[in-house]
């Protein structure tokens, strides 16, 4: 448990009113901390927010911040709210405490954390992570950016959890003041949500370096080694440091040899899993399962039991997931590639030229790095949303360009811009929220579009 204020005896605003600050509020609440929630919105867009808020009477206000959020002794921030928002500000200006929804989970876990943060190959970490943990641990939480807020699983849960594995997203390291997990996970780091950070890579960075600076000698840190940002970050670490690379063998932590992945938690060299026997594919897949591996033996579970989930696992929804075969034309949905790292992940994993469906929200970040592997693998690009206009600018020199309206019509372009052989895939480079609730919501309604042609089922 970790606790550097007596939560209990202070009075808390929560602000946002979203999934992670609604689950933060109620767990407070329930907790017995005196509590209010305020939200900038107005009510109508957060009306089941409220009817559970007056359910459980904790007060809120929607529509404006007052200036009662100034007179507590601690804010709890959603993820959403960006650190320059005013609100923030005043908070500073008048030294008043500012943390995350995710420490105040930790506040609550008696037992050890797992936390997993990057750029990429995340959300695939955390969820093989927490595969592996509970088929050892079956009241293992798996939880924040990826889908569950941590305070939500927490309320959840009846009893006292051991073991949380939590999918960390840099806006909610932002504001981490004395998160401590036992082991911290960095898969990569790319320029991503720049727009957050002042068009400031180095300052996203320094937000991704926050997983670790409270860990000690007696914590355990795993991190990308083929990645030159990485192994420049984790420099000031005081955690027990473990690599992984899928380029060169090391002397501890995980990498390839032999066809094989290979750790060494300090247990000796340990055989993972043979790559053909993988049922996921290419190099960034290898490194997240060496990831998901160590972390978990570094738990102290057994290499049996992870070796039979590594076994098992099948990837997540919306990555490189397959959708279906029609006329010979493979449908990928690739729908959480929200930046072009991503994207370039995706083209390496195919030798058959590329049908690709991609824009959205535009994050900032330059389109340059994708044009050489644009230009040797895409067939042909449709574009769609905010962000088409400045893509069609970058690529159209490279490939044939067509903007569609709607995922729909996106679909059927690309069907006809396919030939048999052709991976047909939606991997935007961009965020969602132009046209879409998330990017789960965007991948669901691109396999519906491609379902009004494919005859087989469709996978929820």
């Amino acid at each position: 448990m970790q606790r550097a204020f007596d939560i209990a005896s202070l009075n808390v605003t929560v602000i946002g009113a979203a999934r992670s600050g609604l689950a933060a509020a109620r767990l407070l609440k329930r907790k017995g901390v005196t509590v209010f929630l305020t939200e900038l919105s107005p009510e109508e867009r957060y009306a089941e927010a409220a009817r559970i808020m007056r359910d459980e009477q904790i007060p809120f206000e929607f529509g404006s911040h007052s200036d009662r959020i100034y007179e507590s002794d601690l804010i709890v921030v959603s993820p959403g709210v960006p650190s320059d928002a005013p609100v923030l500000q005043r908070a500073a200006e008048i030294n008043l405490p500012v943390i995350s929804e995710i420490e105040v989970g930790a506040m609550f876990l008696e037992g050890s954390i797992v936390a997993i943060t990057g750029t990429n190959g995340k959300t695939t970490t955390t969820t093989l992570t927490g595969d592996i943990c509970r088929a050892a641990r079956p009241d293992t939480l798996v939880a924040g950016n990826i889908g569950l807020a941590f305070t939500d699983a927490i309320l959840q849960k009846d009893t006292p959890v051991d073991m949380a594995v939590l999918e960390i997203s840099s806006f909610q390291l932002d504001t981490c003041v004395t998160f401590h997990p036992t082991t911290s996970v960095i898969t990569t780091i790319t320029p991503d949500h720049l727009y957050r950070y002042h068009g400031s890579f180095q300052e996203y960075v320094t937000s991704k370096e926050r997983i670790f600076m409270n860990q000690g000698p007696e914590d355990h840190l795993v991190y990308n080694y083929d990645d030159p940002v990485v192994t420049g970050a984790i420099k000031t670490a005081m955690a027990e440091l473990f690599p992984v690379s899928s380029l060169q063998r090391l002397q501890k932590g995980g990498w390839r040899e032999n066809g094989s992945l290979v750790m060494d938690a300090g247990f000796g060299k340990e055989v993972v899993a043979r790559v053909e026997d993988l049922q996921v594919h290419g190099r960034h897949n290898h490194m997240n399962v060496l990831m998901s591996a160590l972390a978990a033996r570094l738990e102290g579970i057994s290499i049996d039991v992870i070796r039979s989930a590594v076994l098992s696992f099948k990837g997540v929804e919306h990555r490189l997931e397959y959708v279906c075969d029609v006329d010979g034309i493979k449908w990928i949905n690739d729908s959480k590639a929200t930046n072009v790292d991503s994207v370039v992940i995706a083209l390496n994993s195919y030798k058959n030229p590329v049908v690709l469906i991609a824009g959205g929200r535009d994050k900032g970040t330059s389109y340059e790095p994708l044009l050489n592997i644009v230009k040797d693998s895409v067939r042909a690009m449709v574009l769609i949303g905010e962000a088409a206009e400045r893509m069609e600018e970058v690529f159209a020199p490279v490939t044939r360009v067509t903007r569609a309206r709607d995922m729909l019509e996106a679909v059927n372009i690309a069907r006809m811009a396919a030939q048999p052989g052709d991976i047909a895939m939606l991997s935007p480079a961009c965020a969602s929220f132009d046209m879409y609730d998330s990017f789960e919501h965007r991948g669901r309604v691109f396999k519906e579009c491609v379902h009004t042609f494919c005859r087989e089922p469709l996978v929820a």
